[in-house]
């Protein structure tokens, strides 16, 4: 596990953000883990929907454009609108006390706009992949569609 400190790289705090830990970060990929709580969002009281599964990839995405912002002096990512390009689950629901191993890569991006794709497992079982498209805030806290 690196020691970074998550918060400054991504605008989620606590209960939205589920990524506790950070495996390995490049320029265009990262790994993170998360352990599945009742603090969750989209727990029924006893495991968690699987479409949290698709915040966990965009926070670990996040990650990535946070830690690429420091490396440039800056601060971390403000925000983010998030579209969901495509998505699979495998699982409906998530018991509590599972741990998840999180692969994103980004596989472009223009500007204020890109495109990352992730996995989510727990030991060697995919529960989720999804490519998901993003729209970061611009430093004026707008985002600049067109």
């Amino acid at each position: 596990m690196l020691n970074i400190d998550i918060e400054s790289l991504i605008p989620h705090r606590e209960k939205i953000k589920i990524i506790s830990g950070i495996l390995e970060i490049k320029e265009t990929t990262a790994i993170s883990t998360a352990m599945v709580n009742p603090d969750w969002p989209l727990y029924d009281g006893n495991a968690v929907d699987s479409l949290v599964l698709i915040e966990a990839i965009a926070q670990t995405a996040a990650i990535v454009e946070g830690y690429k912002r420091k490396q440039q002096g800056k601060d971390g990512v403000k925000g983010w609108l998030v579209g969901i390009k495509c998505a699979e689950f495998n699982i409906e629901k998530i018991p509590v006390n599972t741990t998840l191993i999180i692969m994103i890569e980004s596989k472009y991006s223009f500007d204020n706009y890109g495109v990352v794709e992730g996995v989510v497992k727990t030991g060697d079982k995919i529960l989720a992949t999804a490519t998901l498209q993003a729209l970061r805030m611009n430093e004026d806290n707008k985002i600049n569609i067109f």
